[in-house]
């Protein structure tokens, strides 16, 4: 006769299976990687010559085999096993899937756009050796990513979550490449209309850079049309989409147009107070700048336009964004300036070098300020707490914040230049020379610190004039309760009693008769907790005793006695649910 197996308990999986799913999207993704690399080493290698497949280099045509012939069938093993357990729920809806579809999906992108766009931009004025590793390259990595990309959008088996980091992926790469590419071609294009065609002369046409660049542009732009349109990246509301505008659309956007802009104005005001340059020289970084501020400015006012049709929050979001790039150009141009004074003030004799310096702070300053100003509105600050917008207050304390942050630092700095000055050599330079720089910074932070300093306190002092006051009078509440058990819960009674006078300790106890046979008989039904507590707080309102006996019941009957404890007797600081009051 054998005894029966002891039932074993079964342990937790969900650590084994998230262990193992990590070990299977690591080795797919790698086994990917390395086919991929093969296939496309055996492309080029045949893209060059038909006849002599290895073409003198034998280690790469074997390492191309290799990876090919071995590390293929495995990832098509690999990914069959995976593709196969995806019918179980879970293993849809882990992270591990999605995440791995997200890497595998934005390297092949991002490796396919490339190596195409390189290839055609070849095709100009190059050699035609140079197009066969691009072209090996696009059409693995391409195919990668279509494959991955029919598995996202397979109706059983695509992962349940990261959608809209797919495409947010797609749209921010192809945004940022097609916005770089347009700047170098616009740039390129003023330059020759500005400086002339002797200053672009080089060994080919002086068109041929501003094809590539527009090739490149051009590709930049169906990748980000391809997302936001054709896969409806502007349908999805999430928190991730909306900060990628945010961070993205505005912030970069924003920074590319105020840095252009900035640039214009400092080569305008050269022109006009600073010709110590050939001309040549001064103009050359006009062109660019003119195509950073157009370009950066387009970009910018498109998604500014998404972000007011989307939610508040995010318009609300965007507008202190654009605040906090002027208000940073502005604030450094005000260093700037400051820099430059003191030295015009310590060297007098060294003109033209202060003169550029103050020239590039007042073009800094005259660019931020205005649109600071249009952005941030000072002239219209909250006069009540409810006109503080959601995020204010996060803005202020996060720029208060860096800036006091900034002005630490220069504080550190111009204690070393100081200390520096006394016990070193004095033939350095004078001490206003040395500190003369971090003095400006200084300055400018401690303006900015200053300011969202006072804007925060007046704010919190709005805030704290609207909220309610809850000023407690009353520390002890006695409750005698004469209803009959089961009648009124005792102890709901006393939380309500304790919330209705702002957090006072109530001690409860039950009324009975002197001879125990009960409460006194009432005809009266005795009302809800809800309106024994709402009696109550009405008879305790304007009582300001700091002890305070409460009779509740039989019936409707309510009568509250203030209490003065004598002499040397400290009042109860305890609760008592459930006592019996016996004489």
């Amino acid at each position: 006769m054998t005894a029966p197996a002891a039932t074993m308990a079964p342990a937790p999986a969900s650590g084994l299976a998230t262990l193992r799913r990590l070990i299977l999207y690591v080795l797919l993704f790698a086994l990917v990687v390395i086919t991929a690399s093969g296939l496309s080493g055996l492309l080029e290698r045949l893209f060059r010559t038909a006849s002599t497949l290895a073409a003198g280099d034998v280690a790469g045509l074997a390492l191309s085999l290799a990876f090919t012939l071995i590390g293929g069938p495995l990832a098509l093993l690999l990914w069959w096993f995976v593709w196969k357990r995806l019918d179980d729920a879970a293993e849809r809806t882990a992270a591990g899937w999605g995440l791995y579809l997200t890497g595998i999906y934005a390297i092949s992108l991002i490796i396919a756009t490339t190596s195409l766009l390189n290839m055609a931009a070849a095709l100009i004025g190059m050699e035609r050796n140079d197009w066969s590793s691009s072209l090996a390259n696009g059409l693995v990595w391409g195919a990668i990513w279509w494959w991955h990309r029919w598995m996202w959008k397979h109706p059983l088996k695509s992962p349940r979550h990261l959608d809209d980091i797919r495409v947010l992926i797609g749209w921010v790469f192809g945004l940022l490449l097609g916005a770089g590419a347009a700047i170098a071609a616009l740039g390129a294009l003023l330059d020759v209309a500005i400086r002339g065609f002797m200053s672009t002369a080089t060994l080919e046409p002086w068109w041929f850079p501003i094809l590539r660049s527009l090739i490149w542009a051009t590709g930049g732009a169906v990748v980000w049309w391809w997302h936001w349109f054709r896969e409806g990246g502007r349908r999805f509301h999430t928190a991730l989409v909306d900060v990628t505008i945010i961070a993205v659309g505005i912030f970069v956007a924003g920074i590319t147009a105020l840095a252009g802009l900035g640039v214009i104005l400092f080569v305008l005001l050269r022109l006009a107070f600073d010709r110590s340059e050939p001309m040549n020289d001064l103009l050359e970084p006009l062109a660019p700048a003119i195509a950073a501020a157009v370009i950066g400015a387009l970009v910018w006012r498109y998604h500014r336009t998404v972000s007011v049709h989307r939610s508040n929050r995010t318009r609300r979001a965007s507008l202190l964004v654009t605040s906090a790039v002027a208000l940073a150009a502005a604030a450094s141009g005000v260093g700037v300036v400051v820099n430059a004074l003191l030295a015009a003030a310590v060297s007098p004799l060294a003109g033209g070098a202060t003169r550029t310096l103050l020239l590039g702070g007042i073009s800094s300053l005259v660019v931020g300020a205005p649109v600071w100003w249009l952005a941030w509105k000072p002239r219209h600050q909250p006069r009540t707490a409810a006109d503080i917008p959601p995020g204010r207050r996060l803005y202020l304390v996060a720029f208060f914040g860096v800036s006091a942050v900034v002005a630490l630092i220069t504080l550190l700095v111009i204690g070393y230049r100081l200390f520096e000055f006394l016990l070193g050599d004095v033939s350095g330079g004078s001490l206003l020379d040395r500190i003369r720089a971090p003095l400006g910074l200084l300055v400018a932070a401690g303006l900015v610190a200053g300011y969202h300093f006072a804007l925060w306190r007046h704010d919190r002092a709005l805030l704290a004039a609207a909220a309610p006051v809850h000023q407690r009078v009353i520390d002890q509440v006695t409750l005698i309760s004469g209803y009959a058990p089961g009648a009124v819960d005792p102890d709901a009674l006393a939380r309500g009693i304790a919330d209705a006078t702002g957090g006072a300790r109530v001690s409860t106890w039950l009324r009975a008769d002197d001879d125990g046979a009960g409460l006194p008989p009432s005809s009266v039904l005795p009302p809800g907790v809800e309106e024994v507590i709402r009696q109550v707080a009405t008879a305790l309102e304007g009582v300001t005793a700091r002890h305070v006996l409460v009779i509740a019941g039989p019936g409707t009957r309510l009568e509250t006695l203030p209490l003065i404890a004598p002499e040397g007797v400290a009042v109860p600081g305890h609760t008592v649910p459930g006592r019996v009051l016996r004489p």
